[in-house]
């Protein structure tokens, strides 16, 4: 997934920054080669000795020039734990994100699967409801039934297709959010498979905002946001540290007495130290700046924290919710069926008309998908659950 690849191009992005820290550690070396034309040359003339040329007309020089840190005062190892601390930072995020689109796919797969069965559901009541009509219409025409019951017959068909259709879109709109997580295309058929059968964190109730608090990547990521700032004042702190570097240059040129044509091997090499006297209040500004930095993940600490105890409550309450919601929803579906039953003996008898047989068969439609509508906000209940307190979906 694309938000994926990119919290991974984070880590290599971190991974190169170490590397451009260390890079403090060796030598830079250059080579350089030129050539000169000098006219005239300087001379210097010593009677009864004749005149001396100081330099040639043609001056070649070719050298390598090589030059590095001897000691520069924690500086260079300061920078490499700060960006470190950036690598540690990417790969938890790699995590996060992650765990964001499990909460995600997992939604919309079981929205998913909830819409597939109530569309099933709805077209057996199309199909009972067309029957019904088929069945009052051929009583009308009898004179057995009246107008009402076949007009209410054809408006409780009318609303059962209705909702079919809105299902429907629900169904396609879901499709195209799972086909988007998956990276196919908007509109590629889909059709899920599965059950609600999910296995709950298995934590005791009064352990699961500890173990939270402890695992989610959220709080991490804080933490170590926070540990990355106090690196980060740590490096600022020694950025007027004083510096010990050295140098060589070694190359062959001419120009050099007796003969000033004939190239010779040369070389320099020294060792300086650069010591900042002012730096325009640039290091006491950005301490300033950092320490607000602290400041600020310590508070992010405190509201990622707050955040998860309070997302955690909200999820073991919904999920204790849907848990009654199922047992009551199957004994009101176990209610409609014993409902129908009387109702179909009943209207075989004459003792009730059809509309009543149909009330009682809509009821049961209706407390089956109310059922089924149970078990898919558990099973929801129970992702929500087990990622906000920082454990794996089995």
């Amino acid at each position: 997934y694309p938000s994926v690849a990119k919290a991974q191009e984070a880590i290599r992005a971190a991974e190169a920054g170490i590397g451009l820290a260390k890079s403090a550690y060796y030598p830079n070396a250059t080579g350089m080669a030129g050539y000169t034309r000098i006219g005239p040359v300087p001379e210097m003339t010593i009677p009864d000795l004749g005149t001396f040329s100081l330099a040639p007309n043609n001056n070649y020089n070719a050298q390598v020039n090589v030059y590095g840190t001897l000691y520069d005062f924690e500086k260079t190892r300061r920078n490499v734990d700060l960006e470190r601390s950036n690598l540690d930072l990417s790969k938890n995020n790699v995590e996060l994100v992650r765990q964001r689109l499990t909460l995600l796919t997992s939604v919309s797969y079981y929205t998913l699967i909830y819409l597939q069965e109530a569309i099933r559901i709805k077209e057996t009541q199309i199909a009972t409801l067309q029957q019904h009509l088929d069945f009052v219409t051929r009583k009308e025409e009898t004179g057995s039934s009246t107008q009402y019951e076949v007009l209410s017959t054809q408006v409780r068909l009318s609303n059962a297709e209705n909702q079919k259709v809105d299902l429907e879109s629900s169904r396609l709109t879901q499709q195209a959010v799972l086909n988007g997580l998956m990276g196919r295309p908007s509109k590629t058929p889909l059709a899920v498979q599965g059950s609600f059968a999910l296995t709950q964190p298995g934590i005791p109730s009064d352990s699961l905002i500890p173990y939270a608090l402890e695992h989610r990547y959220e709080m991490v990521m804080a933490r170590l946001k926070a540990e990355h700032a106090q690196l980060h004042l740590r490096s600022v702190k020694v950025m007027n540290n004083p510096t010990l570097s050295a140098f060589v240059t070694g190359g062959v040129k001419n120009g050099y007495i007796p003969d000033l044509n004939q190239a010779t091997l040369n070389y320099t090499a020294g060792v300086g130290l650069n010591v900042p006297i002012f730096d325009a209040t640039r290091r006491r500004n950005t301490i300033r700046l950092v320490n607000s930095e602290i400041g600020m993940a310590q508070s992010e600490i405190e509201q990622t924290s707050r955040d998860i105890s309070t997302e955690v409550t909200q999820n073991e309450t919904s999920l204790e919710a849907s848990l009654k919601e199922i047992d009551q929803s199957r004994l009101q579906v176990k209610q409609a069926e014993e409902a129908l039953n009387l109702a179909a003996v009943s209207f075989k008898s004459g003792a009730i008309t059809n509309l009543d047989l149909l009330d009682a068969e809509t009821a049961l439609e209706e407390s089956r998908v109310n059922l089924l509508r149970a078990r898919t906000e558990y099973a929801i209940g129970v992702v929500r659950l087990s990622i906000s307190v920082g454990k794996p979906i089995q």
